[in-house]
């Protein structure tokens, strides 16, 4: 079905149970960030907030759960869009279909065509109030993180044009409130806001830019879905919610914006106006995002519906809502990505751990030697996969999605000596890990099963204990104390990972140190993958060290090799090296204690059946000194 607004949504999720309305007063600022992160981490309902201080009740965790993420993109189930997307480049292009196959193909083409956006001259529902002179104070707009630099709008779509074609874009960018009138628009250089505000500087002209906010909550997902550019995001709104998204005019610019959004926000930019600092944000990193400069986005008018919800999200330490997102859009995108990149691919998933760029695993169809390598060579310079760090290609029976599965599928199937190649590319503008911004080091790791041609002879024997090989991996290494504490249940278990941790900001060189006393161990030959993390980090808890070595290393910068076939992945914080890291290092992402305690207080008059503890009180110990940044 298709929503006609959050209101439509929101009657939805209470025929379905999956509303949680508060009545009593709670703070945008940090206080419903720290309950929306209780209730979601603890796999709760969407939430309701009646009372936020302004006339606009907050509708957050909207996407929060599989049955939620169906629900928002009226699916019954979202694997089902998918089958539907790829049954059409299928009858189109498969290798001997006839003439009379193509033709029965176009009914659906044809179908597909009732889903193209239209335009309508009438005024639209979202334009029912109208506010020519703008207050950007009307709204219960969050600040998220204690550190953040200001509030911000976390789920906006942000409509541009491009000034030469007149094609348009949907995108997904934070923006914060700087006063009344003005906000910092937050477009990464790679993303298609960023262009059209090149293309707008370029003519010297004003950009005009309008944001909306709710409506059919498929719109938020679309804004979000890696769609090729001049592709209209409504186009996949309709097909996804089987009714065509109708759109209207703009009453202060020439954009279009679906009639039943909740909020519309319209503006322009000034190309030739200096830019504003913009942040700190705790984002999905985990990580504070720090201040740099974007544009400054101009308020002209606000228009809104009589009935109208706010929508937010929040970021932070994964997982969190997009979590969600990112699994629709893994099902969703399967049949273009094959298509469009390698028919080979059977299915690709990005953990929660690498927040969406930082690890990406493909799972292929193998029929000759090479092909993992072709295929992961292929991924990391095409679209948004071009910001993957890692990316591990695997193939056979393994369940991608069982982590325990997986590890004894990688650890098989790869010789770290040989299936691994370093390159350099573009990196995501949020990874805080590179020497460089937005470029850095990347790793393709090929864990396929191997043909004959491609057996290094080594991999084999790969994680098997010497019969003399001493339980604890630490009981012939020197007490140095430059280990603090190790995890080797996976060693143990025949794996041969060893997870250790060190204090870098004690002894700077520490991570070497470690790699020429494993180098000397008698059983180095057993080792395979050692990873290595703060003192501050929880050994046992494999998702907090993934998270932590995937977000804290550059591959190229952060591997050293030990005994030529060892790999150990240095995933500490480099502020502290020697000589100093060249960027600034960001801080971990979490609640304070004040609004924890704040928070705890009203508990009971939130209306939940139990309490529910703030997972920052897990993550507080990977703080360190300062604020966004760390401090030396």
């Amino acid at each position: 079905m298709a929503y006609s607004g959050l209101s439509s949504y929101i009657r939805k999720l209470e025929e379905e149970g999956e509303l949680h309305r508060i009545k009593s007063f709670v703070n945008p600022v940090l206080e419903i960030t720290d309950i929306a992160d209780r209730v979601f981490k603890a796999g709760g309902k969407a939430l309701l907030f009646e009372n936020t201080g302004t006339r606009f009740p907050l509708l957050i965790n909207a996407f929060g759960s599989g049955k939620l993420i169906s629900l928002a993109l009226s699916q019954t189930d979202i694997s089902s869009a998918a089958a539907e997307i790829e049954k059409i480049p299928g009858l189109l292009t498969r290798k001997h279909a006839s003439l009379l196959n193509k033709i029965s193909a176009l009914p659906k083409l044809l179908e597909l065509s009732k889903f193209l956006p239209a335009t309508s001259r009438k005024k639209g529902k979202c334009q029912q109030i109208v506010i020519n002179d703008p207050d950007l104070s009307i709204f219960p707009v969050l600040k998220c993180w204690p550190h953040d630099g200001g509030r911000f709008f976390t789920l906006p779509m942000v409509h541009t044009s491009d000034p030469e074609t007149g094609a348009t874009n949907v995108g997904m960018y934070r923006i914060q409130i700087l006063n009344a009138s003005t906000a910092a628009m937050h477009w990464h250089r790679h993303k298609t806001g960023a262009k059209h505000f090149e293309a707008w500087k370029k003519k010297k002209c004003r950009m005009p830019v309008t944001v909306t906010l709710g409506g059919d909550p498929v719109y938020a997902y679309s804004a979000t879905a890696p769609l090729p550019e001049n592709i209209n995001e409504y186009i996949l709104a309709g097909f996804l919610r089987k009714k065509k998204v109708r759109l209207v005019k703009c009453l202060t610019n020439d954009l279009y914006i679906p009639e039943d959004a909740d909020i519309v926000i319209e503006g322009y930019v000034d190309p030739d106006e200096g830019l504003v600092v913009e942040g700190p944000f705790g984002d999905h990193t985990g990580f504070y995002s720090l201040e740099d400069y974007y544009p400054r986005f101009h308020v002209k008018c606000i228009t809104y519906s009589e009935n109208a919800v706010y929508p937010a999200t929040i970021v932070g330490i994964p997982p969190q809502e997009d979590a969600f997102l990112a699994e629709a859009t893994e099902k969703i995108f399967l049949a273009p990505v094959k298509l469009a990149l390698q028919p080979e691919i059977e299915d690709f998933h990005m953990p929660d751990a690498g927040t969406a760029h930082n690890l990406l695993i493909v799972k292929i169809s193998k029929s000759y030697p090479g092909q993992g390598l072709k295929v992961v060579s292929s991924l990391m310079g095409t679209g948004q996969m071009m910001f993957a760090k890692y990316v591990f290609v695997v193939s056979g029976t393994v369940n991608i999605r069982d982590y325990s599965e997986l590890a004894g599928h990688i650890m098989a199937n790869t010789d770290f000596a040989t299936d691994i190649f370093f390159t350099k590319g573009p990196l995501d503008v949020l990874d805080h890990a590179s020497d460089s911004f937005s470029f850095g080091g990347k790793a393709g790791i090929d864990s396929t099963e191997k043909f004959p041609e491609e057996r290094s002879g080594h991999a084999s024997e790969a994680g098997s204990l010497p019969d003399d090989a001493a339980s604890d991996p630490l009981t012939s290494l020197p007490d140095t104390g430059l280990i603090r504490s190790i995890n080797a249940d996976l060693y143990n278990a025949g794996l041969g990972i060893l997870i250790l941790t060190v204090n870098p900001s004690e002894e700077p060189d520490c991570i070497h140190e470690v790699a020429r006393l494993f180098g000397n161990h008698k059983h180095s030959s057993s080792f395979r993958l050692i990873l290595a993390v703060d003192h501050t980090v929880d050994v046992t808890d494999l998702f907090m060290v993934a998270w932590q070595v995937l977000a804290n290393s550059d591959p190229i910068r952060d591997h050293i090799w030990i005994s030529g076939s060892v790999l150990l992945i240095d995933g500490t914080i480099k502020h502290y090296r020697q000589n100093g890291f060249p960027r600034p290092w960001p801080n971990i992402v979490c609640s304070d204690m004040e609004t924890i305690k704040a928070v705890d207080e009203k508990w009971q008059d939130l209306g939940f059946d139990g309490f529910i503890p703030s997972p920052s009180l897990k993550y507080i110990p990977l703080v360190r000194k300062g604020r966004a940044r760390i401090e030396d």
